[in-house]
This record gives structure tokens, sequence and C-alpha cells, in this order.
């Protein structure tokens, strides 16, 4: 009887390697930070625009430069923090290098005391830490001694793009509710935009393998929360002005 394929099951599929979410997680996060943002950031602007009684024109402006900046924000960001992380890996990388030109017996016992620590005994740990540095030392320490790996490795690049792309999504859906309803844009964008990061919690829980409630949960309290306080001071601002 034949089963039908689910996201869950995935973790059996690359033959008998096992798929794992962790292996999501670096495009993943920049992901749902970007689309979060693009809705939250977005959506929260129109709707202070929109409740300080400004004309449809400039709340569809201010949707737009808010979309452009708010991307380009996202890109410049991500660039620039994940590269200071690819920075510091780099130093480590090159400094473990010179450690293990010029003393590898002491980088040796380190490898193997971790492995000790893990539940090996002493002379298991130091067969392994032999095998493995005879394979790839400068690995085997980025790995277990630095913590540095293919999953965890910075890639500044590709968290700027995805980023910048998912943002520009997320933040499409306000703009359009605002294009759509000019008459009623406080509500028109709060209801997609509530209804966007409902769909983005949901998304995220079942691509990361989190809770589907507590994700969605999350991410809808900030958006009603995010939009709120803007609608507020839109409207104390506006009625003052």
């Amino acid at each position: 009887m034949e089963q039908s394929t689910t996201i869950q099951d995935m973790d059996v599929i690359d033959g008998h390697h096992a798929v794992h979410y962790v292996n999501r997680v670096g495009w993943l996060r920049a992901a749902v930070l970007g689309a979060n943002d693009g809705i939250v950031s977005t959506a929260s602007l129109l709707t202070g625009i929109a409740a300080s009684g400004a004309a449809r024109d400039t709340i569809l402006l201010s949707g737009i430069a808010a979309l452009v900046a708010g991307a380009m924000s996202m890109a410049a960001g991500e660039y620039v923090s994940v590269s200071a992380q690819s920075d510091t890996e780099r130093a480590d990388l090159a400094k473990e290098k010179k450690a293990l030109a010029q003393q590898p017996h002491t980088e040796w016992e380190e490898l193997r005391d971790i492995y000790v620590e893990r539940g090996l005994t002493s002379d298991l740990a130091g067969q392994v830490a032999t095998q493995l540095m005879n394979v790839d030392a400068l690995a085997a320490h980025a790995r277990d001694e630095l913590g540095i790996s293919e999953i965890s490795t910075a890639r500044p690049i590709q968290a700027a793009l995805t980023s910048a792309a998912t943002f520009s999504v997320g933040a499409v859906a306000p703009v359009l509710a605002a294009v759509a309803s000019p008459s009623h844009a406080i509500v028109a964008v709060a209801v997609t935009s509530l209804i966007c990061l409902a769909v983005l919690g949901y998304i995220g829980a079942r691509l990361g393998g989190g809770g589907i409630v507590r994700a969605v949960a999350r991410v809808v309290f900030w958006g009603v929360f995010a939009m709120l306080a803007t609608s507020g001071v839109g409207k104390l601002f506006g009625a003052a002005i």
C-alpha cells in the first residue's frame, strides 16, 4: 500500500540520509525575517498615514517608498551583519590553521578532550581525533572546536538577497490593499496584513518543523501591536496638525 509523501516525511527522501530542518536555517531565518518585516513595517506605516487623514496619493506614495527603502535597508543590514560573522569565522579559521601547523599535538589533545567530554573513552577519543585530523584537521577543529559547519557558515550575499526579496513580497500585500480600498485603507491594510502574517507563520512553522499555533500567534500578535501603535500616533499627530 502506497503512502503519500508530506513535508515531514522528507527526512528520509535523500537515499538513506536524513534531511533535517536545521539544514534550512540559513535561508529560512532571512526569508521569514524579511517577509515579516515587509508586512509589519509597511502595514504599520500605511495605517499610521491613513489614520492621520492623509490623501489617497500620499498613502500610496508612502507605501511604495516604504517598500523600496525597506528592501534596500534589509539587504544592507543583512549583508553587513552576516559579513561581520563571516569575517569572524575566517579569522578563527586562520588562527586554528596556524595553531595546527605550529603545535599539532596540542591541537590533537584539544580534539581528543572534546570527544572525551562527549562520552568517549580516552583511547577511543584519541583514535577518533587521529583519524579525523588525518583526513582534514582544519575541518575537524572548525566543526568540533569552533562550531563552524557547512550549515552554519555565514553567507552574506544569500542573506541579503533573500531578505530584500522576501521583504518586497511581504510589503506588496498591504500596498495593494491600500490601493484597492483607499476609502477604507486602515481596515483593508490591517485585515490583509494579518492574513498574510498568519500564512507566513504557518509556512515558517512547516518548513522549520516548529509548532504552528505558536508561530502564527506570535507573528499576528506583534503585527496587531505595531499597527495599533502607529495608527494611534498617526491619529494623534494628524489631529494636532
